[in-house]
């Protein structure tokens, strides 16, 4: 069977975490499986759906490299829902329903405290059509819900194992609104089917709709996909995500952060399952630990401080090469390979790379703090070639010429070096700096 899967964000707010992690887990399930990868826009909420919010789906998604096959808005298939809603009536699966608001929130009060249940009681089946008629006077209009059918719905999740629900412990959902608007849940089932999905993966959220989605696949006539439910990734304080509060959005990792787009796939496709979160570079080496079957059923928390580290090692992995591009985009188009592979194992972050080209290649500005200490250091600098060996050569010497030690001899070796209180590690950049550059600058200092 060629594998089709779907990732269907509703454009209601900026992309977050959560979301990708839906997209990051399907897309690579596709590629681990050669299979195909549609982007679906589940924009029937067209009050709350905005272009904003669409486009934002679409530039996180280019920028972390999830690429699709192709790509389907449901407000462009109307007309297609029209046609399963007709045949769904006519089957007898879809009925209409009455009552206000108000009066289903006083059945459901009545029914908890006669410690039943809150289930819709299919009143509506039992109207007859001069009671219809009556309401539709009235100017009340109908919503619709789907009958459903007697018996267990089961299914074999590939997340959960195996999964069973009595539809008589279920209400029948609305599907279609008061204004005939069809709801996410009947728009979904029928794309599903013509898009031939054939895998849904989704978060844990989503079970209890799945097993009416089972019922209405059936009554579309089509045999139901296979479904992954992943538990819903919480917060650092256990709380759970929310797109509409605009936590951890993949627009702030990356702009406000400062992410790598391979450590936060990285992240989130290893995330909740038995195996270890590693840095990779590539697609290819992080397929080859992917597995759907390892995820666990606990919700595992986002920190952000553990995506920065990892974030940082992929960093201390990444070849030239690919910031290259990056590096001339911010001004450095002289940093060449061999300064990159001296500072990148001391990086966070790719921007952290222009501070340790600023202090190397100034202009820099000393700061003065023991003119005659500054002379003596520069009286024994070690001579050239530098290597990383060069600092701690130089800082032995000084301790011995001055009896200087700790904080009182680092601190104003680097504030005569780089002018400042803190920065990259004089280990690693004084070879960067040279002699000439380093005894100019203690010269100006002393």
């Amino acid at each position: 069977m060629s594998v089709r899967v779907r990732f269907a964000p509703s454009p209601t707010g900026y992309i977050h975490a959560g979301n990708v992690r839906a997209a990051v887990v399907t897309w690579l399930f596709a590629k681990k499986n050669a299979g195909h990868f549609l982007l679906r826009i589940d924009d029937t909420d067209q009050e709350r759906s905005k272009p904003e919010y669409e486009a934002d789906i679409e530039a996180g998604m280019k920028w972390l490299g999830l690429t699709w096959d192709e790509k389907a808005r449901q407000r462009d298939r109307f007309g297609r829902y029209d046609e399963v809603i007709e045949k769904l009536k006519a089957d007898g699966r879809l009925y209409p329903a009455y009552e206000t608001q108000e009066e289903l929130a006083l059945k459901r009060k009545t029914q908890l405290s006669q410690g039943k249940p809150p289930s819709y009681d299919r009143s509506a089946l039992r109207l007859t059509p001069e009671q219809r008629a009556k309401y539709e006077a009235e100017g009340r209009k109908p919503h619709w819900r789907f009958k459903l059918l007697d018996g267990s719905i089961e299914w074999n999740d590939m997340i959960r194992g195996p999964v069973k629900f009595e539809s008589k412990d279920m209400s029948d959902p609305v599907l279609i609104r008061e204004d005939g608007s069809p709801l996410y849940h009947l728009c979904s089932v029928i794309d599903d089917i013509d898009y031939k999905i054939t895998h849904i993966i989704r978060g844990e959220d989503h079970v209890s709709n799945t097993a009416m989605h089972i019922q209405m696949f059936q009554a579309i006539g089509s045999e139901p996909p296979q479904f992954a439910h992943m538990p819903m990734i919480m917060d650092s304080e256990g709380g759970k995500l929310s797109k509409r509060l605009g936590s951890l959005s993949v627009k702030d990792l990356r702009e406000t952060e400062g992410l790598e787009p391979m450590a936060i796939i990285d992240f989130l496709a290893l995330l909740g399952s038995s195996e270890s979160i590693e840095p990779f570079t590539a697609i290819p080496d992080l397929l080859e630990k992917f597995d759907i079957s390892k995820f666990s059923k606990g919700a595992p928390k986002f920190d952000v401080e553990e995506l920065i580290k990892l974030n940082a090692k992929v960093i201390h992995h990444t070849d030239y090469a690919a910031v290259k591009s990056r590096l001339d985009d911010m001004g450095l188009s002289d940093l060449d390979e061999n300064f990159w592979n001296a500072v990148r194992p001391n990086l966070t972050r790719v921007s952290d790379v222009k501070e340790w080209w600023h202090v190397a290649h100034g202009p820099v500005e000393p700061a003065i703090d023991d003119a005659g200490f500054i002379g003596q250091a520069e009286s024994v600098l070690p001579p050239s070639p530098w290597n990383e060996n060069t600092w701690k050569e130089w800082t032995d010497a000084v301790k011995t010429a001055t009896g200087r030690k700790g904080k009182e001899l680092f601190m104003p070796l680097r504030r005569a070096i780089t002018g400042m209180d803190h920065g990259p590690e004089l280990a690693v950049l004084l070879p960067l700096i040279g002699p000439d550059k380093v005894k100019a600058r203690l010269k100006k200092a002393a």
